[in-house]
């Protein structure tokens, strides 16, 4: 293998390692890698991510399912609800071809805020008592996960990383967030990368993922998806709530400074 193969795996496995704990895939951190690093084309970076999430996708939620977290039925709603969109995602990614500007600054305004919130929710918890947050209704749930199937489609992000923080905001539980946005994640990965190889039939360009590359950091991250997930119940709640905030306020910085730059 050559050295970006090499590079490819490495990132894959160093960065599912950090975010599988809270349910994200770490393809949100990998697409720049991909764009900057590796020099993957557009739009053949969106399938090429989209390769990554379906190849590195069953090492943690191997992980998971051993508890049972995978027949909950926020997983069931989250994938329902993604499903379509990821599709519809597609073929606007492919015959609209929206800015990437529009779309790092969309990211920035919504997951820098995201993050700074939960992490100062997190460090300074509520005194009025330890009550169930109530759960999201059915509608919100199906409404949350078309949208995020809409971005993923079109950018290639799973999706974890938009969902994780809005329901870990809502003071849904890290165990029940994580599994359920991987799950979501995965199998909108699935359905995106087969409508991103059937679109590139009939598209000109670079719509076909770049196949080795994206199963080398897929290979990498189904070694470090599922060591993440093997540490996530021995860490405690409010770090890993902390770590998803992190992990968000970093996404929303990087994507607002290269809008900027």
């Amino acid at each position: 293998m050559d050295g970006t193969i090499w590079a490819g795996l490495a990132a894959g496995l160093l960065i599912s390692a950090a975010t599988a704990p809270v349910g994200v895939s770490g393809a949100v951190f990998l697409l720049p890698v991909h764009l900057s690093v590796l020099g993957v084309p557009s739009p053949a970076v969106t399938p090429t991510n989209l390769l990554f999430n379906v190849v590195a996708g069953p090492g943690a939620l191997w992980r998971y399912r051993a508890g049972g977290a995978l027949r909950d039925r926020l997983t069931r709603q989250l994938v329902r609800g993604t499903l379509p969109g990821v599709v519809a995602g597609a073929v606007i990614r492919v015959f609209a071809v929206p800015g990437p500007a529009v779309f790092r600054l969309l990211i920035a305004l919504f997951l820098l805020p995201m993050g700074l919130w939960l992490c100062l929710r997190t460090a300074t918890p509520s005194r009025k008592g330890s009550s169930r947050p109530a759960e999201p209704s059915a509608g919100s749930l199906t409404g949350l996960a078309l949208a995020v199937g809409v971005i993923g489609g079109i950018y290639g992000i799973g999706g974890g990383s938009l969902l994780g923080p809005v329901l870990a905001g809502r003071g849904l539980p890290m165990a029940r967030v994580a599994p359920a946005a991987l799950a979501a994640t995965f199998a909108t990965s699935v359905v995106g990368a087969l409508t991103y190889a059937l679109l590139a039939t009939v598209s000109p360009g670079d719509v076909a993922p770049d196949w080795e590359l994206g199963c080398a950091c897929g290979a990498g991250g189904l070694i470090g998806g599922y060591l993440g997930a093997r540490l996530q119940p021995r860490l405690p709640e409010p770090a890993l709530r902390l770590l998803l905030g992190a992990l968000a306020t970093a996404v929303g910085a990087l994507y607002a400074a290269q809008v900027i730059a």
